[in-house]
């Protein structure tokens, strides 16, 4: 693949690998070819982890080092996106750069829904998309297709719209008068020597010959036959978007592949007298641009076909993928995931097939009449064409799909259908009704369609048409999560959108400096590292040159959740060309097994496993594709051990807990109970969260050759704690085990102990070997070892009062540790201090329970507690509001911390700035005024449903105990006055070195340009705590701080003496006069304790405070929804840098979104985890943010604990996306109060879009309930 050709063999390492699949977008290039017939060059954006070599011949390939760089010259694209603070751990950043880039090649000034459509295809895990969007914004020009409508829809269908046009662009975090303007003449041309290949010589076929297969490019359909014949299963590959996955994940080997890409008939593209006919190897992107000028040319009535077809392009997938990916494809594979088909199909689209001797035409449809087992197309015959018909009069055209995110998702279910009317009448001439995702490929309601022919298009047609395709089309439990009910609701659902579409045509944020302008606190001061992420010259651990005679490690993971190894066979795996060696267990020098409580944490598994993904053994060799290939032919023999426990209710059956369970009570709460007027009870399950991050986990163990010395390189947020643990596996002391790390691409909690585990595992082989070990985790590996937030449930009594008054809680919550403790004991402990939120709850007890379950180990999630147990509280708030009658907010208010008071743990509490939060909140997202809009608009609207929340926050800062916040810096002054600086804090896109720069700028009162920063090292600042619980800014610029004024305090006598001197005349003197010029720096900690028997202490420094109002609309058919605006006021003291702040608040809040509404893990009922990678595991795209988001820093707020009177910001922003999961269930609560249904709703989280819709209850889920098998064996399980 290009991606590794890239990186392995030109050291081209800004291009990243982030998931392998095409999914993430952090591989992104530009692909320019030449056509000499139009003598036009095309220029498109890929994914390099899918592009094969072998199809770029004559292409031009442009990664981020070509588009710019800090040696020659940054781009505008990467200075705006680095100035406009885009880049948080900067991994994704260079992706991002390469599709605005190769937009700005087409489109020198797009529209904002251009920018929008080519970010589709890239994630980001740490922005919130937000400022990347603004970067955008400074190219784009307003848009063509309409004027913004009152309602703020646009022509355009556009629904997610991020670009306000009445709104300029935030200039407060940036200066827009410094960016260099952008010069479309200074681009890069061309390469004349592939111009002049391209125009001088003959096409020929191509043959290139690997290791294990052969690829053959003919240049003409008679050759092309005559391979087809020669090699019946060699599968025809254009964009490798389909068979590239299935070898890559699947195992799937082909020996010969045939790429006819070259072939002009099958690039065609003609307009015809009935519509249109395009080559089967037209990009989807072709098709796209075909089908939109087509559009415009033809008169509407004409253009059913085509609208429908365009609308379920602009979905599907990126810009990336539909770049490469061939119409045929999409055909002639027949996925049950294809959004085309069944649109292609209704629309009596017709499929051209050649093969020798021979040449037929057949509608589409056919391919799909008898279901999986059809045969319509021999091997033999290649599918030359696609015609694309024109609409008729009184046809009318619809496409559907609903998908776990609205863009670049596959769907759960889509459809195609298209009705012919008598002319002048409403009887149904000819029906064509098609779903997707319903079973293994596309179906057709066969059966239904001829009932219905010849009846009028009326409700009594509706009924039986429903009842009739609910009999037709069977859907089986698919085995990566049965969505069953959820399925056979959309199609119904799809079909009456679809009646009632016929029928109708039938009849800021807030900055104010005012300070020196040398002083650069306060300050939104770029990202130090901005500039390099968007170039891709930051350099993460996989990007770290290879090391001569360096080995690649691959993992062999356990299939099996508990049960004893038998036997371990690795005779094939040592067979494979280039395999080193097999690590293992009995490798391992020292410890293998870190008993930091009653459980271990386990390196390998030595006689038995405790979880499906847990690491048996490791596999080095001289490649990572022959590592992994090696790794695959481990055979392990295993004997089930009783019992297997998975999920929390098995736990809880077994009494299978972590010890100690954590209790905290205060009042009387049995007796309180005795004395209010109303008692609910009820449960929330709370499903887990994966983290991840952009860059997997990444380990490189070099040895030294002497004294046992290691330089260990790793992606962690702990190097003091891999230190640890790689000395005691190797058994050597500490202080031979060096440590660094530059920066991490996104952690999140993710990278603490399962970091150390791995380290050990590359350590021990390097070890062994004596050669440096390589460790890069695929990222279906990854989220399948390294377990993530833990899921909860929450159990809860709540007594209050007719008024709405709570006066007593007895809840419990429950999480799933997984197989070893990690750190489940503490977040369960933490979930029990920060349950409370924003209210005081007079008589209270809380038990939290860590279980022991056999999955991998859940762990620190940004968070870390909080967002689950405040959900819970947050759940009965809103079933207090329900039997009240009253309004949450109204419950809110009146229970709220009010004036000077203590928490159930007895620490003192000023929630003066909770209620300025809360009223700014209100105030700003006009609260009132907008709940009686929606409500208004619930009125008018029986299928579409809007809702608004706003809910407060306490989040407490604090991390239990002194010695965990304490910290050391150490910073050298050189004679030519330059400062070198280093902490014990990392860089992982929150900013900390950026900010200790602008610390030590401060106390030594000279330029941040002076000051660098090289990278974190166990060997300069020993012992370093972790950086987690928002802590890292907090406690390293403490240490800063106090290593700068022990410097300038040794200086001061040399400064008053010659006043007026430079800085470098003082440095200078100050070592001519032997005065050091090195200082460490020293932060004790916060006096911080808790004691647990007497339930009662000082766990936490002090508290930010926030609040945040959203609102969403719903669509009740399907389950989508859309969120319409988020206003956050955020409580963060005096910020030190308020660009970085926001970010992190917008980041988290967005992360927030993810855990609450959309990002679900998927177990087998063997525990094997099914959501492995971005195509199964959707976190949020651009398409998921507020259309309009708005953060505000609250203002004279001042911290007397922290830096500057700043506060630790990087968590708390993420619990306030719960603001949109209440907003949603304030939704559905209007949809289910106008059909009658007056039970309390508790939705649980995450709240998707099938739960939207299932509890949305109508007649068409009634048909669900009636029509229940007998018998039925879920294919997934809630954990």
């Amino acid at each position: 693949m290009l991606l590794s050709y890239l990186r392995r063999r030109l050291h081209l390492t800004g291009t990243k690998y982030g998931c392998g699949g095409g999914g993430c977008g952090a591989c992104t290039v530009m692909i320019s070819t030449y056509e000499p017939a139009s003598k036009k060059i095309r220029h498109y954006s890929a994914n390099a982890c899918l592009l094969p070599i072998c199809s770029l011949y004559g292409a031009a390939v442009t990664t981020v080092e070509g588009v710019g760089s800090t040696k020659t010259r940054v781009h505008p694209v990467q200075e705006r996106l680095a100035k406009c603070h885009g880049s948080q751990c900067g991994f994704c950043s260079p992706g991002m750069v390469m599709s605005i880039y190769t937009l700005l090649r087409n489109y020198p000034e797009p529209t904002p829904e251009q920018m929008i459509t080519a970010l589709a295809g890239n994630l980001c895990r740490c922005t919130g998309y937000r400022p990347i969007l603004d970067a955008c914004k400074t190219f784009c020009k307003e848009s063509i297709c309409c004027q913004r409508k009152a309602n703020g829809k646009c022509c355009c269908d556009q629904e997610n719209y991020l670009f306000d046009k009445e709104e300029k662009v935030s200039t407060r975090l940036f200066s827009a008068d410094e960016f260099q303007p952008l010069d479309p003449t200074q681009e890069l041309i061309f390469p004349p020597e592939l111009m002049r290949m391209a125009e001088n010589q003959p096409k020929r076929t191509l043959f290139f010959h690997g290791e294990r297969m052969t690829w053959i490019s003919p240049v003409s359909l008679d050759e092309l036959l005559d391979m087809k014949v020669a090699h019946p299963k060699a599968p025809l590959l254009v964009g490798n978007t389909s068979v590239g996955p299935e070898m890559k994940f699947r195992g799937v080997f082909h020996p010969v592949v045939i790429a006819p890409a070259r072939i002009p008939d099958l690039n065609v593209v003609k307009c015809t007298e009935d519509g249109l006919t395009l080559g089967a190897a037209c990009s989807l992107s072709v098709v796209k641009d075909v089908l939109t000028n087509a559009i415009s040319e033809f008169p509407e009535e004409k253009t059913k076909v085509f609208c429908a077809v365009l609308q379920q392009l602009r979905t599907l997938g990126g810009e990336q993928i539909r770049n490469v990916a061939s119409l045929g494809g999409n055909v002639i594979s027949r996925k049950s995931a294809s959004d085309l088909n069944p649109i292609l199909a209704a629309s009596n689209c017709m499929l051209s097939l050649v093969s020798r001797g021979k040449k037929r035409q057949i509608p589409l449809s056919d391919i799909f009449a008898e279901g999986v087992g059809n045969n319509t197309i021999t091997p033999e015959e290649i599918l030359v064409s696609v015609h694309i018909p024109h609409s008729k009069k009184g046809e009318y055209v619809c496409a559907f799909r609903q998908a776990p995110r609205r863009e670049n998702a596959l769907p759960i279910t889509n459809a195609g259908m298209r009705v012919l009317f008598e002319e002048g009448t409403d009887i149904i001439k000819d029906l064509s009704i098609f779903y997707g995702g319903a079973a293994s490929t596309t179906v057709c309601a066969k059966q239904t369609c001829s009932a219905l022919t010849g009846r009028h298009w009326n409700e009594q047609m509706l009924d039986e048409a429903c009842r009739l395709i609910l009999k037709e089309i069977a859907i089986p439990g698919s085995a990566s999560g049965e969505k069953v009910d959820y399925k056979k609701t959309l199609i119904v659902s799809f079909f009456y959108r679809f009646f009632l579409e016929v029928l109708q045509s039938l009849n800021t944020m807030d900055i104010e400096p005012n300070q020196s302008p040398q002083d650069p606190v306060g300050r939104p001061i770029m990202h130090q590292s901005g500039i390099k992420h968007v170039t891709g010259e930051a350099v993460y651990i996989d990007d770290l040159p290879s090391v001569d005679g360096e080995l690649f490690l691959a993992v062999v993971t356990s299939s099996r959740a508990h049960a004893k190894i038998v036997s371990i066979d690795t005779s094939e795996a040592l067979k494979v060309p280039g395999v080193f060696d097999i690590i293992s267990a009995n490798d391992v020098p020292a410890t293998n097994e870190f008993y930091y409580s009653d459980d271990p944490e386990i390196v390998f598994a030595r006689n038995k496993v405790i979880c499906v993904g847990q690491i048996v053994c490791a596999v080095v060799a001289d490649s990572d594709v022959h590592s992994k290939q090696a790794a695959a032919k481990v055979k392990i023999e295993y004997e089930v051990l009783e019992p297997v426990i998975l999920t929390i209710e098995e736990a809880i059956k077994h009494n299978s807990f972590f010890e100690p369970k954590r209790k905290l009570e205060q009042g009387n709460v049995d007796q309180a109970f005795e004395t209010v007027d109303n008692i609910i009870e009820g449960e929330i399950h709370i499903g887990g969260q994966e983290h991840f991050y952009m860059e997997t986990q990444s380990v490189l163990a070099v040895p030294k050759g002497e004294d046992k010395e290691m330089d260990v390189y790793v992606s962690t947020q702990h190097p003091a704690f891999i230190q640890e643990m790689v000395a005691a596996s190797l058994g050597v002391p500490a202080n031979r085990i060096m440590c660094h790390v530059k920066r991490v691409g996104g952690a999140f909690g993710g990278k603490l102990l399962k970091s150390g585990l791995l380290a050990s595992v590359a350590a021990v082989a390097a070890n062994k070997t004596g050669k440096a070990v390589r460790l890069i985790l695929s990222r279906g590996d990854d989220m399948l070892i390294t377990g993530g937030r833990h899921p909860f449930i929450g159990k809860y009594k709540v007594g209050f009062m007719n008024d709405g008054r709570i006066r007593a809680v007895d809840v419990k919550y429950y999480i799933n540790g997984g197989c070893t403790p990690d750190e489940s004991v503490l977040v369960a402990a933490v979930s029990l201090l920060k349950m409370d939120n924003a209210y005081k709850i007079p008589h209270l007890r809380c038990w939290a329970y860590a279980c022991k379950t056999n999955l991998p180990s859940n762990t620190a999630f940004r968070g870390f507690g909080f967002p689950q147990s405040a959900l819970v509280t947050e759940t009965w708030i809103t079933g207090v509001a329900d039997k009240t009658g009253l309004s949450p907010e109204k419950i809110r208010e009146m229970n709220m911390y009010k004036e000077n008071e203590q928490t159930h743990f007895k620490q003192k509490l000023d929630p003066q700035n909770l209620i300025r939060c809360w009223n700014e909140c209100m105030e700003k997202s006009a609260y009132y005024s907008r709940k009686t809009a929606a409500s208004q608009f619930n009125k008018q609207n029986y299928w579409r449903k809007k809702g608004i929340a706003i809910v407060p926050m306490k989040f407490p800062f604090g991390l239990g105990s002194r010695y965990l916040s304490q910290a050391a810096a150490l910073v050298h002054i050189y004679t030519d006055g330059s400062v070198l600086l280093t902490h014990g804090g990392i860089e992982m896109g929150q900013g900390i070195h950026t900010k200790m720069i602008q610390v030590a700028s401060r106390e030594l009162n000279i330029p941040m340009s002076r000051i660098h920063f090289c990278e974190t090292s166990t060997t300069t600042v020993p012992n370093a705590c972790a950086s987690a619980g928002s802590a890292g800014t907090d406690v390293n610029g403490m240490a800063v701080k106090d290593a700068c004024q022990t410097l300038l305090n040794r200086l001061q006598p040399i400064i008053n003496k010659n006043p007026k001197g430079t800085w470098n005349e003082w440095v200078r003197q100050a070592f001519e006069q032997s005065v050091s010029l090195s200082a460490t720096g020293y932060f004790r900690g916060y006096n911080e304790n808790m004691d647990w028997e007497k339930g009662e202490g000082q766990p936490f420094t002090y508290f930010l405070y926030g609040a945040a109002c959203s609102e969403v609309e719903i669509n009740c058919l399907t389950g989508d929804h859309k969120n319409l605006r988020t206003d956050i006021v955020m409580d963060i003291g005096c910020s030190i840098n308020p660009a970085v702040d926001i970010g992190q608040i917008e980041g988290a809040f967005v992360q927030g979104i993810g855990l609450y509404t959309m990002e679900e893990l998927k177990y087998s009922p063997e525990g094997v985890l099914y959501t492995r990678g971005p195509d199964q595991y959707k976190i949020p795209a651009v398409c998921d943010i507020p259309e309009q988001f708005s953060v505000s820093l609250l203002s004279s707020s001042q911290n007397p604990y922290g830096i500057y009177a700043s506060k630790g910001i990087g968590e708390a922003g993420l619990f306030l996306g719960c603001s949109v999961f209440f907003a949603l269930r304030d939704a559905v609560r209007s949809a289910r109060n106008e059909r009658g249904l007056k039970t309390s709703f508790v939705p649980n989280s995450p709240l998707t879009a099938e739960q939207i819709r299932i509890s949305c209850a109508d007649d068409f889920t009634e048909m669900m309930a009636n029509n229940k098998p007998s018998s039925f064996s879920p294919r997934t399980i809630s954990v």
